[in-house]
């Protein structure tokens, strides 16, 4: 009984006060589970004598035979005992030595701190264990100590949730732990936690948490080590560490993983601390990379038109111009221009500033510009208020207007009926979500991409002067539109070089009267490949993606793919469904000019069988500086 009761103690002992591991600069403060009572491995069974003779000796020994653990413990102790499924048999005596110890472990981690293994015993294959159990701990009270709410905050500690509880050791670390990681980000990296005026009377134990602070520590500044351009003051913005703050161990782990989402930079590993006089300076091996971005893609398309002297093919275009972290801030500018058939076009315009007015919010600002042919022009201007959090990503407020509006034409004069597109106007409030793991935005290997948005606003209808008025009666002028998107892809390895690409992406237009010029476009090399750029129409679609890339080099792989949609237009009396498949293969390699691309794919629709004949081809040259 003495015996237990002085492991006790020692137990006690361990939890009353331990110090952090410090490695170099860097700082944590790992909590351990509270020494636990050891159970003294019981000697090994005899081995036989060998023979003399060397013909014997030199035969192969039998299989080991398995060892059967019999537990020797009081009666009351059977039936509980039964709860934790002990094993009888092991393969090997070492194995049935751990199981005996896994036993203990469990029975310690349920507060029946002092059981222990008292005598192990071999009787040929059998190990006989006299098992003893005890009584189960318990608090009978835990108090604050010194305890204050800011570093008790988000623990969920309470007085009263100790009082009469089962002693568990491990919630007990766990508790610890919290309260040291709230005192690191709060400006305390040396603290240490223990029990102090721990009592015992019976099986209760009583005792109260204290906290030994430390020297209150600062962030001093961060430097940047490596062929970077990117402005500390950005840095500091950006990563929210900034001189004279209080340290927040929670910051520096966050710096790795947000500077891993910036295109133009590479980490080249985990940002460093060192600690002086009260002050912390946070090293970050940064190296620029080619980022900005030009490229130009050609698409070889069959032509539709039948017309007399029509070509049988038609060349499309994509031009695209990038510039990041302008001025080594971390604005952004982006132009891209694409010619989607011979009389149809499309523009967009992006540019994204930082740390507006030294906050922590970013603005972004966007113009889009859609020209069907003589049909009609629609421009898209939005304004967007962004925060970035490594936790939850990249949180965005908008307001969007889009405007179209019919080109004029004389048959609109004519008409008996409202033309497939009409001019509104409609303004909306939305929210966009975006959160990724991938271990490199412009190449992954193995991460995940969230991107969620979602807005509401009014339509209004105009009335067009070359349509009759009449024609207008019935149709709501003025009604609630709401549109939603989401995309989600994951890539997984593939062995040492594969990447598996799977992606889902979709996007849904609600509302009482739609019109062509309303929905949404897809079709191409970005969004559908197997098919001319922007052919289809839909309020409703979703695409399912699966891609699996060869990597032969950095940024040179091959590639196979499968693409499959599902498309709704919901237009009145025309629903328009249709599931779009395409298929194909493609390379991308860097060059001295650039990185080149080529993708050959063939597409298949409900009404349009696969053939070759109908085959599409890009390639095109992304320059990056």
């Amino acid at each position: 009984m003495y015996t237990r009761v002085l492991r006790f103690l020692l137990l006690l002992i361990g939890l009353m006060g331990w110090q952090a591991d410090w490695v170099r600069a860097q700082t944590t403060s790992p909590v351990s589970t509270p020494n636990l009572p050891t159970t003294q491995a019981p000697p090994l069974p005899p081995r036989p004598k060998a023979r003399p003779d060397s013909a014997q000796a030199a035969r192969k020994l039998p299989a080991a035979r398995p060892k059967i653990i019999r537990l020797e413990t009081e009666a009351t102790d059977a039936a509980l005992l039964r709860r934790y499924r002990v094993r009888t048999t092991a393969a090997d005596t070492l194995e049935a030595v751990r199981a005996v110890r896994q036993l203990l472990l469990s029975l310690q981690a349920d507060a029946y701190l002092t059981a222990s293994a008292d005598e192990l015993r071999w009787r040929g294959d059998t190990l006989a264990v006299r098992l003893y159990v005890g009584e189960q701990f318990r608090w009978a009270r835990l108090q604050r100590g010194n305890l204050t709410d800011d570093v008790l905050a988000g623990t969920g500690f309470r007085e009263r949730l100790y009082a009469e509880q089962l002693f568990q050791p491990a919630e007990l670390a766990k508790l610890q732990q919290r309260v040291l990681t709230n005192a690191e980000n709060e400006g305390f990296p040396f603290a240490q936690v223990r029990l102090d005026s721990v009592q015992l009377h019976g099986a209760d134990i009583s005792g109260r948490l204290t906290i030994d602070r430390g020297p209150v520590v600062v962030f001093d500044s961060i430097q940047v080590i490596g062929k970077s351009k990117t402005r500390k003051r950005f840095l500091q913005r950006y990563l929210q560490i900034a001189p004279g703050q209080p340290y927040s161990q929670q910051r520096v782990d966050d710096a790795g993983r947000l500077l891993r989402q910036l295109p133009y930079v590479q980490l080249r590993s985990d940002p460093e601390v060192r600690f002086s006089r009260g002050r912390a300076r946070v090293y970050l091996l940064l190296d620029d990379r080619n980022a900005n971005q030009f490229d130009a893609i050609v698409g070889v398309l069959p032509n539709t038109s039948n017309g007399v002297g029509q070509k049988r093919v038609q060349l499309t275009g994509d031009v695209t111009l990038n510039l990041r972290n302008i001025g080594g801030g971390g604005k952004q500018l982006g132009v891209q221009w694409r010619k989607v058939d011979a009389a149809s076009q499309v523009l967009d315009l992006g540019y994204q500033h930082p740390n507006f007015f030294g906050t922590p919010i970013d603005v972004g600002a966007t113009f889009n510009l859609f020209k069907q042919d003589s049909q009609f022009l629609t421009v898209r201007p939005r304004l967007q208020l962004s925060h970035v959090s490594p936790r939850a990503g990249r949180v965005s407020v908008f307001v969007e207007q889009r405007s179209s509006r019919l080109l004029p034409l004389e048959a609109y004069k004519t008409l008996r009926v409202l033309p497939e597109n009409i001019d509104y106007r409609f303004t909306a409030y939305g929210l966009d979500l975006t959160r990724t793991t991938l271990d490199d935005p412009l190449f992954p290997r193995r991460g995940t991409l969230l991107m969620a948005q979602g807005s509401v606003g009014t339509k209004i209808i105009s009335r067009n002067a070359n349509i009759a008025p009449e024609l207008y009666a019935g149709v709501p002028l003025r009604t609630t539109q709401t549109s939603l998107n989401g995309r989600a892809e994951q890539y997984l390895r593939v062995g040492k070089q594969g990447v598996l690409l799977l992606r889902v992406r979709g996007e849904a237009l609600l509302n009482q009267r739609l019109f062509l010029n309303d929905l949404f476009r897809l079709g191409g090399l970005s969004t559908l490949r197997g098919f001319n750029e922007l052919q289809f129409y839909a309020a409703q679609y979703g695409i399912g993606t699966v891609e699996l890339r060869q990597f032969t080099g950095p940024e040179a792989y091959v590639f196979l793919f499968a693409d499959q949609a599902y498309l709704r237009q919901g237009l009145p009396g025309a629903p328009g469904e249709d599931a779009p498949t395409g298929l194909g293969a493609g390379l991308s390699f860097r060059t001295g000019a650039g990185l080149f691309q080529f993708v050959y794919s063939v597409g298949r629709t409900n009404s349009q069988p696969f053939a070759f004949s109908a085959s599409k081809i890009h390639f095109g040259i992304t320059s990056r500086f």
